[in-house]
């Protein structure tokens, strides 16, 4: 569940970082610029401590799934902004030229020419960003959320057996890994083949 919630933020604010950093007014753009460096620079487990111990201290108040999925969503959307970017940068000029012969508006202009052609290309990496995320939830745990991992070490710490949960997680974690990655290559050839 934290991971595709975590996903669905990453998604959304990644997809405004790349639309911001395209911004025409250049003190958006180098702003964006350095939020997305510094936070892609830090460490996931420092913004989740952040976001669940030091904002208390300001007054801001999140439970530990929030800060946990704010967390990820957060730190990944600098990474999948950059994918948003490289798709949209993809789409001929001819094709911004176009959508204004036709008069249509910005709005439109996204909505009906950019993201149609710039989102296909895109699928197989965010899908990766999907499966990177999925694997970095064990995270989670330091900052008491109880996912997978935690619930295998909460059962090893009470009944002394560490081989047997942990074994299980990695397993567990394997099965959904391997034929996502896979799922995630194949959908890149498959786009491969239709640019071809």
């Amino acid at each position: 569940e934290a991971t595709f919630v975590g996903a669905f933020i990453a998604y959304l604010l990644g997809l405004v970082i790349a639309v911001l950093r395209m911004s025409r007014s250049k003190i958006v753009r180098v702003s964006v610029y350095w939020n997305a460096e510094f936070i892609r620079r830090t460490p996931l487990l420092v913004q989740l401590y952040f976001l669940f111990y030091v904002l208390p201290d300001l007054g801001i108040f999140l439970s530990p799934f929030a800060a946990g999925v704010f967390g990820l969503g957060i730190h990944f959307s600098t990474y999948t902004s950059e994918v948003f970017r490289a798709g949209i940068d993809n789409v001929p000029k001819g094709q911004w030229e176009a959508a204004k012969s036709l008069n249509y508006n910005r709005y439109q202009t996204w909505r009906n020419v950019i993201l149609p052609q710039a989102i296909p290309p895109m699928v197989p990496p965010l899908a990766n960003y999907l499966i990177t995320m999925f694997k970095e939830t064990p995270l989670l745990a330091a900052i008491t959320v109880v996912e997978l991992f935690r619930a295998a070490d909460q059962y090893s710490n009470s009944h002394y057996k560490y081989l047997e949960p942990m074994t299980l997680v990695g397993a567990f974690f394997l099965l959904v890994s391997i034929p996502s990655a896979i799922a995630a290559m194949k959908l890149e050839k498959t786009f491969k083949l239709r640019q071809l």
